[in-house]
């Protein structure tokens, strides 16, 4: 085949036939110029094979294989190896005969995409901000824990409780370790938002950073294109940034498909780059100032109307205002109320838009206290909101929910409420918020701030417990509460192991996974479980439960018990080579099943005309929530017929 003719798909298979097959393939990564390997059996390496693929410049068998292709060309090249294996770049690939499990869990991707589709735009959106901001909890609350005790000190420093002279050295170490965290929080949304959205990772840290505007020259700044004022670092907030690598995602992958491969490992960053920093710079950026100097009348106006309706405005508004870089705004009017009067009336407003995340997470946590994960989530992050800082509770828990957000805000307008009416509240300095604050407020008024912070979460509490609940998550928990009902009037303990019975799916024999032809089942790498020899080509559901994926070849259906247990039918050997054709599938997505469900009819005659084994196998694949199991029944079986069971932790 000429050189011309050859896909990347096609040269991407070819290195893996290469290397030994794809289960002799244990992770690819890439670096500028070459393919890198981790492989399992280097004896089953064929070097020769790999320098005579069109488009191969040449093999390195080191510590890796390195199969070298070019700049440009490689990345592409990789990335079509990842895809077809369905893992990520430096992922393990699955060990064994692997083939089964590669395309099977290659489908389980592609399935889950298209179920993502289905969302609403909205939870869409705030899914994608889920995931940029969950693998940074842990950080968030490392960083907040060591910033709220540094803001306590802090606060007691400049209220004159402490000794600055014994305690500041001490307070100026906490603050390095937090800024490492904080001050640079941008970049790290960048490069996860690159990942989820598809770009390039270390080209989304950049497009973050680009906010913090280390570059500007002070003597000669930026002027922002809608008002002519010098630009300020952090216009654009968080949102901004999100939005920004969005574009950077469209973008870069037009550019790899028009730029020619010699040149896209330079040509591709470059110009990403500048296209999308000269629009965050000029637009996204001088946008979010241009809106928060208009808002500047606004609040202006609601200062001046006073009393508890400018302190539930400002109290509701303040994080929206944050999380779009807005509350720059805020900043000058803080200093000129403490030059004027000596203390800042707007500060401990404003900070009882964190203690109404408090509120919600806390209402979040009874409401929902049987979703492990998120429940996990807010014990980690409230003694950090309560604290003041409150990045881990907003794009943690309550944003990415979408509702407990919104009444969080409510929450924080009420806490706001109740400061504008007492009155006099006011802060000596600008610092962190929360319980953190209580040492900066001035003329002994601590108690108003106090009652703010309560009303805020009570507030918080109660608007989130009865409004804010999302409904799916609410459906979830009843369905947990209907089974501890359940188990409670057949007086069965709750804290006993579920029984979940399984079943023949077809008639014929069962066998144990031990003597299954295919190795990867044999060894159980997918799970325990068992397999019908069927003589009838009708395929009912081994367990009782929910359809939660059916894959897009038809060969493998997974379903989801009450009690948690994730259960494969893969209906025959090989046969996701098939394409689907000697399947018929009876069940869809979503859909209720008991083990008289028929799920499926199959042709048994043609898989065996194809060279495929008929096995039906039936494996749980989150073994890890599986107390015991036993294979009850082996032999001729028929449909329907209990002949296995396990039970839930």
């Amino acid at each position: 085949m000429a050189k011309e003719e050859l896909t990347l798909n096609q040269i991407a298979k070819e290195i893996y036939d290469g290397a030994g097959g794809m289960e002799n393939v244990q992770s690819v990564v890439h670096c500028m110029t070459r393919v890198r390997m981790s492989v399992r059996d280097d004896s089953k390496v064929d070097q020769a094979k790999l320098k005579s693929i069109p488009g191969v410049l040449g093999v390195v068998d080191d510590e890796q294989l390195q199969v070298i292709i070019g700049p440009g060309k490689v990345n592409k090249v990789a990335k079509e190896m990842v895809d077809i294996a369905g893992v990520e770049l430096g992922e393990e690939l699955p060990q064994g005969s692997g083939k089964d499990k590669v395309n099977a869990k290659a489908a389980e991707m592609k399935a889950a995409q298209k179920a993502k589709q289905k969302n609403s735009p909205l939870k869409a959106v705030l899914k994608d901000i889920s995931n940029i901001f969950v693998p940074m909890i842990p950080a968030f609350v490392g960083s907040g824990l060591i910033a709220g005790v540094a803001a306590v000190m802090t606060n007691l420093i400049t209220a004159g409780t402490i000794d600055a002279a014994t305690w500041q050295q001490f307070v100026d170490v906490l603050n390095i370790l937090k800024n490492g965290m904080f001050s640079y929080l941008v970049i790290f949304t960048g490069v996860n938002a690159a990942q989820v959205f598809g770009a390039t990772p270390t080209l989304g840290g950049v497009i973050g950073a680009v906010v913090l505007l280390t570059g500007m020259n002070p003597e000669a700044p930026i002027k922002n294109l809608f008002t002519g004022d010098t630009l300020a670092a952090g216009q654009g907030g968080i949102i901004g940034v999100i939005f920004a690598v969005w574009l950077l995602s469209i973008v870069e992958k037009k550019l790899h498909r028009i730029i020619p491969d010699a040149v896209d490992i330079i040509i591709t960053p470059m110009l990403s780059l500048l296209v999308i920093g000269l629009l965050e710079i000029f637009l996204i950026m001088p946008l979010a100032g241009f809106i928060s100097n208009g808002m500047v009348g606004g609040i202006n106006w609601v200062l001046s109307v006073g009393g508890a309706f400018s302190g539930f405005v400002l109290g509701a508004l303040f994080l929206p205002m944050v999380m779009f870089g807005l509350h720059q705004i805020l900043t000058p009017i803080h200093i000129q109320m403490i030059g004027e009067t000596g203390k800042t009336l707007l500060l401990p407003i404003l900070a009882m838009a964190g203690a109404g995340q408090v509120g919600a997470a806390f209402a979040l946590w009874i409401k929902l206290r049987k979703d492990k994960e998120l429940t996990e989530m807010i014990k980690g992050a409230l003694p950090v909101g309560i604290l003041g800082i409150g990045e881990p509770l907003i794009y943690g828990v309550t944003l990415p929910l979408g509702r407990p957000f919104i009444t969080a805000c409510v929450g924080g307008g009420i806490g706001g409420a109740v400061i504008g009416a007492i009155g006099g509240v006011g802060a000596i300095a600008i610092g962190p918020s929360g319980a953190a604050l209580i040492p900066l407020i001035a003329n002994g008024r601590w108690w108003g701030y106090v009652l703010g912070l309560l009303a805020a979460y009570i507030g918080g509490f109660i608007a989130t417990y009865f409004f804010g609940i999302p409904k799916d998550k609410l459906a979830e928990q009843e369905l947990a509460e209907a089974t501890f009902e359940t188990a409670e009037a057949v007086n069965t303990p709750v804290i006993a192991h579920t029984a979940n019975i399984f079943t023949a799916v077809a008639a014929g024999s069962v066998h144990p996974l031990e003597e299954a032809a295919d190795p990867v089942f044999a060894e159980k790498m997918m799970g325990e479980g068992y397999f019908v020899e069927p003589t009838d080509g009708a395929i009912f559901a081994p367990v009782a439960g929910k359809i939660s994926t059916i894959f897009p070849t038809k060969h493998a259906i997974s379903i989801t018990t009450e009690s948690g247990l994730e259960v494969l039918l893969h209906m025959g050997i090989n046969t996701v080579e098939l394409d689907g054709k000697p399947f018929e599938v009876l069940v869809t997505e979503g859909q209720s099943v008991t083990t008289e469900t028929q799920v499926a009819t199959v042709d048994l005659a043609a898989i065996k005309e194809a060279g495929k084994g008929t096995s039906m196998m039936v494996l749980i694949t989150n073994m890890n929530d599986v107390e015991t199991h036993v294979l009850e029944k082996t032999g001729t079986v028929k449909a329907s017929e209990e002949v296995f069971k396990a039970t839930t932790k």
